[in-house]
């Protein structure tokens, strides 16, 4: 996994005042958890951008006045109108403990259902996995190079070793339908080849009317 660095300074004081005015300074009050004990700390959210504004997933060092600890993002709070980080939780990671996370789907190589006109619809952006930090991979490859209009890859399809998918099985990760251009220029040649029948049967109802009694006047509807 990609591999990030993050200062911080701890919290002499934990709560609803005194996370107002760190946020009011520029910082997010952070919490550290999963160790023996939870670490309370604020950072520069400057600094913080370079981790939540991006889909990558790091294992992520923090440094609190010379004390390390590595860790991985769990959770950010965020304020429902400005969208601004209210609030962020760290997982301190154990040696030889499993972890949970949420790696990004990457597609790789061409569709054929794509490149015949189909519309590719991308249903999962991520893969919860579980299982050691160090076998965790930067993103989870999905090969669309046999995807043709009306098929899909499923969670059940992906295969990774050491490591445990927990999201469903029968879950889409990606699938071709078929795109409206498409649907409709199907549609246009299915009318015309019926509008010619229809042409056909008419010309030759004609040819018999013709070859016989004379058809009837038409009524004058002012009658």
């Amino acid at each position: 996994m990609k591999k990030v660095s993050l200062s911080g300074s701890l919290r002499e004081n934990v709560g609803k005042k005194d996370a107002k005015k760190h946020r009011r300074e520029g910082n997010i009050p952070c919490v550290i958890y999963g160790g023996e004990k939870q670490i309370h700390f604020v950072t520069d959210e400057v600094k913080f951008d370079k981790i939540i504004f991006t889909p990558d997933v790091y294992l992520i060092t923090i440094d609190l006045g010379g004390e390390k600890y590595k860790t991985i993002l769990q959770e950010l709070q965020y304020h429902p109108v400005t969208d601004k980080v209210l609030h962020a939780d760290f997982l301190e990671l154990e040696e030889g403990k499993d972890v949970t996370i949420g790696i990004p789907v990457k597609l790789m190589g061409t569709s054929p259902g794509v490149m015949a006109g189909g519309q590719l619809i991308k249903k999962m952006h991520r893969l919860r996995l579980r299982g050691q930090i160090d076998k965790m991979p930067d993103t989870v490859e999905v090969d669309i190079s046999e995807l043709v209009i009306g098929t899909s890859v499923k969670v059940k399809d992906i295969k990774l070793d050491n490591l445990a998918i927990l999201d469903a099985p029968n879950s889409v990760l990606v699938r071709v339908k078929t795109s409206r251009n498409v649907a409709e220029d199907e549609e246009d040649e299915e009318g015309e080849e019926g509008e010619e029948g229809e042409e056909g049967e008419a010309s030759g109802e004609e040819g018999e009317a013709s070859g016989g009694a004379p058809a009837p006047a038409a009524e004058d509807s002012k009658n």
